[in-house]
């Protein structure tokens, strides 16, 4: 247990933790809209919001908060409104996004390009103070919204326009669900990485579907296992010396591989006694008619 002795990995592990919890509870609402890469063009943007920060040297995390949330708004809109298709929308948001951050951290001070690495891969060693603080606030809005508000949107996820005849506000709601987006982005940066955010909100959350069926179950089943990834991943960083974010995701990978190795086959049983069992029931109601 030596790796709890550094400072930095206690924040490390900590922020980790958050990350965990934070990721799948809104990436089980992307995934039940089929915009499981939504993550990606906001971890784009926030790129932006990132370099904005060392331009004005200030905490890049904030910048990426609002920048990401503008971003995502944008992007809801045009979808919602059909002036264009979602995935042309998603796709300006990948290459302005990047572009920006780019144009913008070309004209921060020296050094800055270093440390944007590591808001690209995530590192355990430069988790501040204030970083541990912003994503604890950041963590408690998400977890609000998503837990607070499940049964809302899970409506809206899954029926817009029944959910609209019900008087939910459809609009408010994708709205919402965008922001908490986004801010879910600006979270895990600094553990998993911009690049490979997307993948702790969709993967823990494809891992538990294999196993369960119902929402609430699934959604246990996911934050459970994005808190199991991203601490397991963290700690064989330290170890390694290798960055947070590509240990956590091919852990994460590892855990679907291993998980749907096991559920096929039991899935194909268990569909397998059923219609056994609906032939045996069948079988003596054509004895009795013949």
């Amino acid at each position: 247990m030596n790796f709890l002795e550094p400072a930095f990995m206690q924040r490390a592990l900590l922020a980790a933790l958050l990350v965990g919890i934070a990721a799948p509870a809104v990436g089980i609402y992307l995934v039940q809209r089929r915009q499981a890469i939504m993550g990606d063009g906001i971890g784009h943007v926030a790129l932006t919001g990132v370099a904005l920060g060392f331009l004005m040297q200030t905490n890049p995390v904030w910048t990426a908060v609002l920048v990401a949330s503008a971003g995502a708004v944008i992007m809801e809109l045009i979808r919602s409104y059909g002036k264009t298709r979602g995935d042309l929308a998603l796709a300006m948001l990948f290459y302005g996004g990047m572009a920006g951050g780019v144009m913008l951290i070309n004209l921060a001070p020296d050094g800055s390009t270093a440390n944007l690495t590591t808001y690209l891969f995530g590192s355990v060693t430069t988790v501040a103070d204030s970083d541990v603080v912003a994503i604890s606030w950041l963590s408690v809005f998400v977890l609000l919204v998503t837990l607070g508000l499940r049964r809302q949107l899970f409506a809206v996820c899954q029926d817009e326009e029944f959910a609209k005849v019900t008087g939910l506000p459809v609009r408010a709601l994708n709205l919402l669900l965008a922001v908490t987006a986004a801010v879910t982005v600006t979270v895990a940066m600094r553990v998993v990485g911009l690049l490979l955010v997307s993948a702790l909100m969709v993967i823990p959350v494809a891992t538990s579907q294999q196993l369960a069926r119902g929402f609430a179950v699934t959604l246990a089943g996911a934050i459970a296992l994005g808190v199991v990834t991203t601490l397991s991943g963290t700690v064989f960083s330290y170890y390694v010396d290798v960055p947070p974010g590509a240990s956590i995701v091919l852990l994460a990978i590892a855990l679907f591989a291993l998980v749907t190795a096991l559920a096929t086959p039991l899935a194909r049983r268990r569909a397998k006694a059923m219609k056994d069992g609906g032939d045996g029931a069948r079988e003596p109601v054509a004895a009795a008619r013949a």
